[in-house]
């Protein structure tokens, strides 16, 4: 296979989680396969692959001493612009698999934060952090005063 057909591949191998996440998260499957790590490995073993494929003297010493010339000039190259995408692939659905079961765990509402994550995993963060901050302040459960009267007698 070439660059362009693992870039291809990549990109459909994560939408099953995605739609997982979305769709039915409260599916047991769901919460199965989403409380493994596995799925992760082919696209980090993919990672490793494209990015054995773009170092070389000029581009290691470009990532160790970054300049953004530098760095547009190392994802000119379609191998390079291959690994930094799936380096989001897999950021991503890491940061959107956490997002994930933080709702599941404490019943934040979470899928919009999810949608996020899949296009841009730092605003599903963020909205997820936004969100959890709301539903924590409006809509976590309050002791009753009987509850309260109970703990100070």
């Amino acid at each position: 296979m070439n660059t362009a057909d693992l870039f291809n591949l990549s990109n459909t191998a994560v939408l099953p989680f995605w739609a997982l996440m979305v769709l039915v998260p409260n599916w047991n499957w769901t919460r199965k396969i989403m409380g493994s790590l596995l799925y992760f490995v082919p696209l980090i073993l993919l990672y490793v692959y494209f990015i054995s494929g773009s170092l070389n003297e000029e581009t290691a010493a470009a990532l160790a001493n970054p300049n953004l010339a530098d760095i547009a000039r190392f994802f000119s190259d379609e191998t390079a612009a291959a690994t930094g995408w799936t380096h989001f692939l897999v950021m991503d659905l890491f940061v959107g698999r956490w997002v994930y079961w933080e709702g599941q765990k404490t019943g934040v509402w979470a899928r919009h934060s999810i949608l996020l994550c899949l296009f841009a995993g730092p605003l599903g963060l963020l909205s997820h952090i936004i969100t959890a901050a709301i539903h924590g302040k409006w809509f976590s459960p309050r002791p009753t005063d009987s509850a309260t009267e109970s703990a100070a007698a």
